[in-house]
């Protein structure tokens, strides 16, 4: 929660505290804000507690992160059953880039085209140059002009 609170802004917020508080009343203060928390993370736990035995036992694994939506996904891509692992694993980012980067350039390479080939089924998107007819001319647009 307070992971982005540099050394400085904690002296800031102690110095602040002393000032408004006071030396003599600060120690109570931090007291009853300790208590406070700890009350409010014991009403929380026994609200948990209570929805996960009101659920009932096919609710045993339920687990209230899961209803963070980026927890949920996180829990679900991670799960072993779908075979996305593998799908993960098996894709090679850089080598797919070099591939479509050779493809850009023109560049023809033996290791491309044969790794295209084995690929089974890959379009191959090298651009390879037309040669036009001597008969065939641009199409001229006179309003271009």
């Amino acid at each position: 929660m307070f992971n982005d609170i540099g050394p400085l802004e904690l002296v800031t917020i102690i110095v602040l505290a002393v000032l408004v508080f006071g030396p003599d009343k600060l120690p109570k203060v931090i007291q009853d804000v300790m208590r406070t928390i700890r009350k409010i993370r014991e009403f929380s736990e026994s609200a948990k507690q209570d929805i996960r035995s009101e659920l009932g036992p096919e609710f045993k694994d339920f687990e209230f992160e899961d209803l963070n939506p980026k927890a949920f996904i996180r829990k679900q891509l991670d799960n072993d059953e779908l075979g996305l692992k593998e799908i993960r694993n098996g894709f090679d980012l850089k080598k797919e880039m070099a591939e479509v980067t050779d493809a850009v350039h023109g560049r023809d390479t033996e290791a491309s085209s044969s790794s295209s080939s084995s690929s089974g089924g890959r379009i191959d998107m090298t651009k390879k140059p037309e040669d036009p007819g001597t008969d065939d001319r641009p199409p001229y647009d006179a309003d271009a002009t």
